[in-house]
């Protein structure tokens, strides 16, 4: 293994492209630990630890850690993710839009340029929520030890700046890097705080947070961990395969074709797309409910304070919503990368049909049905996946549902109030973690294979033939 990380370097072109993605990562944590001017570090850490069960934990989460230092990076990458959402969904309902998109290089550039616009335009919004409640008198405490009139506008240009920084780095890795470059910030964030995780857990251990079930406990929390992580590999690996026959026909004065292959579909094409878009929709309303505008508190009004709280994560309508947004993008992520009629259309082309289909639409047809079977099971593995860190922290608290509530008081604890343990042994990171380091290491292997040099895998290897060379 020693062996083959070192092909890495020997590739000028991989190594130029691994070391510029690492080099692009630092300077991503070194701006996680400058602050925001005129921020009181100490009393945002209490803010936020008072309420870490609540929102601003799941915000908190995908900024890597910056929310809760409120650091230039505190936005961390999610007003870019929400304007790609936009994006995406306009080109599906509106058609000039699609036109563009169609237009090849140029129009996907225009595309680019507008999410970029958007991009900004939500970074100022978020940045102006959040100046405004970190300066309201509702809070309690002064977290902020210059004047409001002074720390708004520094707030806003800061936290925007950020936002805008990190859309650029994101964007030269995935050009100039290796992998793609948003997943990777995101990683990097939930990576970072891994060893909190890690240290949250042996002072439970050390100092019995559950009595005499404490080992059990850490025990079966590890167990689950690594079940976790095997069954999200034995998913992502997972695949549909068509098989596809080609036709013999003459070429010139050779024979081509005659052979049989396969179309392989997989189980979640999504990958964790489908889950950082949910996570990101709704994280708007959940950041939009600690805000205070002019003096008037949303989160506390008597018309929106019900439904916030009720979308809070944790609460039973905020799992529905949570649930649906997941197999929504999973659906619509798996419509935009995959065309079944150009599929159909190019399987024609070259000959190729599926055996007892006819090709054409009725081969659009059946690759699509299949599609839409499979992309449902990757959603409800993609649900079951995103659950358990919830059912870790906080439970959900079924119990608090109006008229029906108290039927849910016999249930265990545990289930409506959750075990307390920290949030990155969650799935939602975990998925996020080993989906994106598959991705990435897939992709280096390719390279390496392609310059042929062993991969990473058992079953890969130089190409045959190529020997020699």
């Amino acid at each position: 293994m020693f062996e083959k990380i070192l092909n890495i370097f020997r590739i000028p072109d991989l190594r130029k492209r691994v070391l510029f993605t690492l080099g692009l990562l630092a300077v991503y944590r070194l701006g996680s630990h400058i602050p925001t001017p005129g921020i009181n570090a100490d009393m945002l850490a209490q803010f936020f630890n008072a309420n870490s069960g609540s929102a601003l934990g799941l915000v908190d989460l995908f900024s890597g850690g910056n929310l809760r230092k409120l650091t230039v990076f505190a936005l961390g990458i999610m007003p870019y993710i929400t304007a790609s959402i936009i994006f995406q969904l306009l080109t599906v309902i509106y058609e000039p839009l699609a036109k563009l998109q169609k237009e090849g290089e140029l129009g996907r550039r225009k595309i680019t340029q507008w999410t970029r616009y958007v991009t900004v335009i939500l970074g100022i919004v978020q940045s102006f929520a959040i100046a405004l409640t970190l300066t309201s008198t509702s809070t309690g405490s002064p977290m902020v030890t210059i004047s409001r009139g002074a720390f708004i506008p520094l707030c806003v240009i800061t936290l925007t700046a950020g936002t805008a920084f990190i859309m650029w780095l994101g964007e030269q890795i995935t050009e100039r890097g290796i992998g793609n470059g948003m997943s990777l910030l995101i990683f990097t964030g939930i990576v970072v705080g891994l060893p909190k995780g890690i240290a949250d857990l042996y002072d439970k251990a050390s100092t019995n947070a559950w009595g005499a079930f404490t080992p059990v406990a850490i025990a079966i929390l590890v167990a689950l961990m690594i079940a976790v992580v095997a069954f999200i590999v034995f998913v992502e690996r997972s695949e549909r395969r068509i098989p596809v026959q080609y036709a013999k026909r003459i070429v010139g004065r050779k024979m081509m074709g005659g052979q049989s292959t396969h179309l392989p579909l997989k189980v979640n094409s999504g990958g964790v797309m489908p889950v950082i878009f949910a996570s990101s929709i709704l994280s708007a309303p959940l950041l939009l409910s600690n805000a205070t505008i002019f003096g008037y508190s949303l989160h506390d009004s008597t018309f929106f304070g019900p439904i916030f709280r009720g979308i809070a994560p944790g609460e039973p309508w905020y799992e529905l919503l949570y649930i649906a947004a997941i197999i929504f993008f999973a659906y619509f992520y798996i419509s935009i990368v995959f065309r079944p009629d150009d599929i159909a259309d190019n399987m024609r082309k070259y000959g190729g049909f599926i055996p007892g289909i006819r090709p054409g639409k009725r081969t659009a047809d059946f690759i699509n049905d299949v599609l839409t079977r499979i992309t449902l099971v990757g959603a409800i593995y993609l649900i079951i996946i995103s659950i358990i860190p919830t059912l870790l922290i906080s439970g959900i608290h079924f119990n608090h549902l109006p008229l029906i509530g108290g039927v849910f008081d016999r249930l265990p604890t545990w289930v409506t109030n959750g075990l307390g343990v920290n949030f990155y042994f969650g799935g939602t990171s975990l998925l996020i973690v080993v989906g994106v380091a598959m991705d990435t290491v897939q992709q280096i292997e390719s390279q390496l294979i392609m310059r042929h040099y062993d991969g990473f895998s058992p079953k890969s290897g130089r190409i045959r033939g190529r020997k020699s060379w």
